[in-house]
């Protein structure tokens, strides 16, 4: 099969520009084929029944990224499956700000928590990209944390991966000892997460391939209090975080005012927001106070 006629079967899903780009990224991720090895023709030795089967569920509406259970993130490619979420560009922007908040601070040693890791690449990103940090990553899917354990130990980076819900945890933590899923004696210098933000009245606008394709987990909050997750892991965060540390979240740009509001209410300090390279209000800081 030519590069050509997979494109023209691609085009009847994806328009012309989306079309090759899936398709050089298939054949580069399932294949091993390079730009140059494309035009060359080395398509044309590819076993046609494996390559129509990947077309075939391309065409179907999966993810190219699930058909080659592979992702890019931040200059890595992470393994997934139709369990975790595929990693987004914006994300990559909060690692950025994770890492010049780190760069700006100078310290080593430093504690990082991951809340809702997923396939685990915010947490890897940063213990690699940050020398001499601790990082531990929550979830509560026990598929997630399996591919996001698989990540760490191919990308070689030390993560503590634990199954955790952080909408349980109990209100007051005396000691590790009393809860395996970390006390207040805890102090972590900075908590990331990227939790579920997309309320359901928002579906309508999503893609076809993430709604149907993508686990509701990692998307959806509920309707009436988009802000569940947000709230919960901020309740911890003021324990759990030290004096000045700091929690740094990806948002939902129609709640970002709501946000603010609520962090204050919960005793953060310099709120801060930002946007992603769309402009988009995305990313929410707020520190601890001393």
């Amino acid at each position: 099969m030519t590069y050509k006629e997979i494109c023209n079967m691609l085009r009847s899903r994806y328009d012309d520009g989306e079309a090759r780009a899936v398709a050089r990224y298939l054949l580069e991720m399932s294949f091993g084929l390079q730009m140059t090895d494309i035009l060359c023709g080395a398509t044309e030795q590819l076993p046609d029944d494996k390559l129509q089967s990947k077309i075939n569920r391309l065409l179907d509406g999966e993810p190219v990224q699930y058909v080659t259970g592979t992702a890019e993130f931040c200059g890595r490619c992470f393994n997934v499956a139709p369990g975790v979420l595929i990693p987004r560009p914006e994300t990559e922007e909060l690692c950025r700000l994770v890492e010049e908040d780190e760069r700006a601070n100078g310290e080593r040693n430093r504690h990082i928590l991951d809340i809702g890791t997923g396939s685990g690449c915010i947490a890897i990103t940063l213990a690699l990209d940050i020398p001499g940090t601790q990082v531990e990553a929550w979830d509560i899917s026990d598929e997630a944390l399996a591919i996001a354990r698989k990540n760490a130990m191919e990308h070689k980076a030390v993560v503590k991966f634990e199954n955790v819900d952080i909408l349980k945890m109990p209100p007051n933590h005396p000691n590790v000892e009393t809860n395996s899923m970390r006390g207040a004696c805890v102090t972590y210098d900075k908590i990331v997460s990227n939790p579920p933000y997309i309320v359901p009245s928002e579906a309508s606008e999503m893609e076809h391939h993430v709604l149907c394709r993508e686990p509701g987990i990692a998307l959806f909050a509920p309707e009436n209090n988009p802000l569940l997750f947000y709230d919960a892991i901020a309740v911890y965060a003021m324990q759990a975080l030290r004096p000045l540390g700091k929690l740094f979240f990806e948002i939902n740009p129609l709640f970002a005012e709501r946000l603010g509001e609520m962090l204050a209410g919960r005793g953060f300090t310099d709120i801060t927001f930002g946007d992603d390279r769309f402009g988009r209000r995305r990313f929410a800081i707020a520190t601890k106070p001393e």
